[in-house]
């Protein structure tokens, strides 16, 4: 069962949603089904143990730091 990020088109909320199968959600807020589902960001698990920064997205200006020779993310 994922859960999915939605964009109400009526009212504006952004909400998460655990969804079954075809299952359509509607906004808690307004209780209007009119929703846009939104790219959801996938966390990283960081392998090499506390104290050090999972691997980040590049920035604005298209820069990162890798988290080791591991990580596939490709930057």
């Amino acid at each position: 069962m994922p859960i999915y990020e939605y964009a109400c088109l009526d009212c504006g909320r952004e909400f998460e949603e655990l969804v079954r199968g075809d299952e359509r959600p509607s906004c808690p807020s307004c209780g209007k089904d009119r929703l846009e589902r939104r790219m959801s960001v996938s966390a990283a698990h960081n392998a090499a143990g506390e104290g050090q920064s999972d691997c980040p997205a590049p920035d604005a200006r298209g820069q990162s730091r890798c988290c080791g020779p591991n990580c596939h993310l490709g930057h």
